[in-house]
């Protein structure tokens, strides 16, 4: 073998072991960066996440729905004391605790004298302030609900911008609301 071939062979090797090396690198980085993603997330990541996913409906949008008689489902996903203290008109209360159980349960749509809905309704989904909204949309989507927004500003912002268009449940609050009581 002449030096010149042995030259080029030692160069072939370098190359070879250079790119091993940089390959083991990049998997090294890709799996890495695998196990952050794998990894907890905080709270607010999860709401960028589900901000992602998921459109906003402005309470000026989704009262010019209402007002036009728009067919949409407004599912409300506070808690029942929360939805009883006062709600948007036509809402429907499914926490978001119990969502992924009973958006597809027949049974809870049948107490509620409503239709189980479609995949492709309009949904919109809201919270008191917007994350749990905006997680809500995001669980819909992942259940095959393709027409999902979240109120953006939520229960909050409905309540200043239209401060004499709620409900509330006072019979669920323990107010009696029927009949007269004692006296003469």
């Amino acid at each position: 073998m002449t030096k010149k071939k042995i030259i080029n062979e030692l160069n072939n090797i370098k190359m070879k072991t250079i790119k091993s090396i940089f390959g083991i690198a990049i998997l090294f980085m890709v799996m890495l960066s695998a196990c952050n993603q794998l990894g907890p997330q905080s709270l607010d990541e999860m709401v960028v996440e589900a901000k992602k996913h998921v459109d906003a409906v402005t309470v000026e949008q989704l009262k010019e729905k209402l007002d036009n008689g728009d067919m949409i489902l407004l599912i409300d996903v506070r808690e029942p004391n929360e939805f009883n203290a006062g709600y948007i008109p036509g809402s429907v209360n499914i926490p978001r605790g119990v969502l992924e159980f009973k958006i597809n349960n027949e049974a809870f749509w049948d107490a509620a004298f409503l239709y189980l809905p479609e995949k492709d309704e309009e949904i919109i989904v809201y919270c008191k302030k917007g994350k749990r909204g905006m997680l809500a949309g995001e669980t819909l989507k992942k259940l095959g609900f393709t027409n999902v927004t979240y109120l953006e500003g939520a229960w909050k912002k409905w309540e200043r911008t239209y401060p004499d268009i709620f409900e509330k449940n006072l019979d669920a609050m323990g107010h009696d609301t029927g009949g007269e009581v004692g006296g003469c």
